[in-house]
């Protein structure tokens, strides 16, 4: 075959990918990916815990009606999650329908490593689905078919060994953060806070791996840093308007701004590094909630939820790692509180008017696209 017929071939296989809207990059795969993936487990299994705690302190049918709601979220979570994804991935409508059989058995396959295995099972299925929607006269029949049945066999093939490794991973996480609070405290509140911050879903990746117990407490407090710790960094630059945006909405907000000056990361990630440790040694923070809270900070307060859910009606994950409930006391509450709020206010505040005086960050540097 000549060069120039190789030409035309890569051409029309290109065009094809195109026209089907099939990408292979970091932002489709793993920002949109994981990204769709944590949005779909927050509208079901995230909001169906926190109604369940809400109806163990309310009587009557209202209770019990919340409690029946969190049940169902926890059987559909891995429905939500295929179909967040190939929302986020931009699929046909028939493909994202068929993800919600697709997810349900590769979470179930998955088992405790189940949003894991949801989240690759899934980028097969779309991958598959796209690739032959909207290319026949019978697209209603044969993209459904095709999704489902590839999206099924490859659930499978790899969700039971995707699940056992991320159960694997996330146990020596956890293992080694009872091991070695203080180094395990630095590195977990380190590493999940900047994956926070980025444009990749720390939530999903907390999810993925299960994380709860004291690698969630420092995964909690590292995201707490970076979130509350810009958000009070930007205000002179930002107001109230970036104090609300950043800190309880999503620090990614400045990704623009660290892109052209990385050392205004200094802040909040030694905040991170300083209350990782305090999180793990001094008051041994446990984020005994759903593990998708691990990775959410103050996003709609949901790290500190999760602490407090934990507390008192302690996620499937967390019960498997020998955690029980417990009644908190007086220190259980100053530590949340300090964790989640005042240490990274206070400490990123000190650090950033530092830095300030010296001339390392610049009024407007914060400031906001």
């Amino acid at each position: 075959m000549s060069e120039q017929a190789n030409k035309q071939e890569l051409t029309g296989f290109r065009k094809y990918m195109k026209e089907q809207n099939i990408e292979f990059s970091f932002n489709r795969i793993f920002i949109q990916g994981l990204g769709g993936m944590a949005h779909g487990l927050f509208a079901s299994l995230l909001i169906g815990t926190i109604l369940g705690t809400i109806g163990q302190f309310t009587p009557g049918a209202v209770g019990t009606f919340l409690a029946e709601v969190s049940a169902y979220t926890k059987e559909i979570q891995g429905a939500a999650m295929a179909m967040a994804i190939a929302y986020a991935m931009k699929a046909d409508p028939y493909v994202l329908y068929s993800l919600a059989t697709v997810g349900l058995v590769a979470n179930k396959l998955g088992a405790a490593g189940g949003p894991l295995a949801v989240y690759f099972v899934s980028l097969i299925a779309i991958l598959a689905g796209k690739l032959v929607s909207k290319r026949t006269p019978i697209d209603l029949i044969i993209t459904p078919t095709v999704t489902i049945c590839v999206g099924v066999l490859v659930a499978n093939l790899i969700a039971p060994p995707i699940g056992s490794f991320a159960v694997w991973l996330g146990t020596i996480i956890m293992w080694a953060t009872n091991q070695q609070p203080f180094l395990m405290g630095i590195l977990v509140s380190v590493i999940v806070g900047i994956i926070l911050t980025l444009p990749i879903s720390s939530a999903a990746i907390c999810a993925g791996l299960g994380l709860v117990g004291l690698a969630g407490g420092a995964a909690v407090a590292g995201c707490c840093a970076q979130m509350v710790g810009f958000a009070v960094c930007s205000y002179r630059e930002n107001k109230l308007n970036g104090l609300a945006s950043i800190g309880l909405g999503t620090s990614m907000l400045l990704v623009p701004n660290l892109l052209k000056k990385p050392i205004l990361w200094i802040p909040p990630t030694l905040t991170a590094a300083i209350t990782g440790p305090i999180a793990t040694c001094l008051f041994s923070l446990r984020m005994n909630g759903a593990p998708i809270s691990s990775g959410m900070g103050t996003s709609g307060i949901v790290g500190p939820i999760g602490v407090v859910t934990g507390w008192l009606n302690p996620s499937e994950a967390a019960v498997k790692m020998g955690e029980v409930a417990l009644t908190p006391g007086a220190m259980d509450w100053i530590g949340m509180i300090l964790i989640c709020f005042v240490l990274p206010a206070i400490l990123s505040w000190v650090i950033s008017e530092f830095m300030r005086k010296k001339g390392w960050i610049e009024f407007g540097d914060y400031k906001l696209v």
